[in-house]
């Protein structure tokens, strides 16, 4: 191993040495503040079948989401994070006005809301029908969006 300094100007070795420690800061994981928002029940419309559009039904969500910056812990105020109160309200409102043939796509509408509306950097999204099939309690998916940095 070398130093930088070593290392002479032109060298194939700089080079080398210049992608490695690049690909090492780009692969250290960076610490992110997230808020979770569990067993969030909602009504929607929501399935592929016929039968399961007929009336809306409660779904279940878990939510995940990144805080842009970790000022929040640090000043105590409430301007310095996202709202999770806000968050739940123009959630439940969004999926009580929407219709959906897949659970994916409200997820990705869920979170589009999130990244788009409140400036999360990141957002991991589970959607799950509630005793829809015999023998089967929960019928869940779960998406990942944006970057935990």
């Amino acid at each position: 191993r070398h130093r930088p300094e070593e290392i002479g100007e032109d060298s194939a070795e700089k080079e080398a040495h210049r992608a490695i420690l690049q690909f090492a800061l780009a692969s250290t994981p960076r610490l992110m503040d997230t808020i979770s928002i569990q067993d969030f029940r909602v009504e929607t419309t929501v399935g592929y079948y016929e039968w399961e559009r007929q009336i809306p039904q409660t779904i279940e969500l878990n939510i995940d989401f990144g805080i842009p910056d970790r000022q929040a812990g640090r000043s105590d105020r409430i301007r310095d994070t996202i709202d999770y109160g806000a968050v739940v309200d123009r959630v439940r409102n969004a999926l009580a006005q929407a219709r959906f043939t897949l659970l994916e796509s409200l997820c990705e509408h869920v979170s589009d809301i999130l990244l788009q509306e409140f400036g999360s950097p990141w957002v991991r999204v589970s959607a799950a029908k509630i005793g829809l099939m015999r023998g089967v309690r929960r019928l869940g998916v779960t998406i990942e969006r944006g970057r935990r940095n």
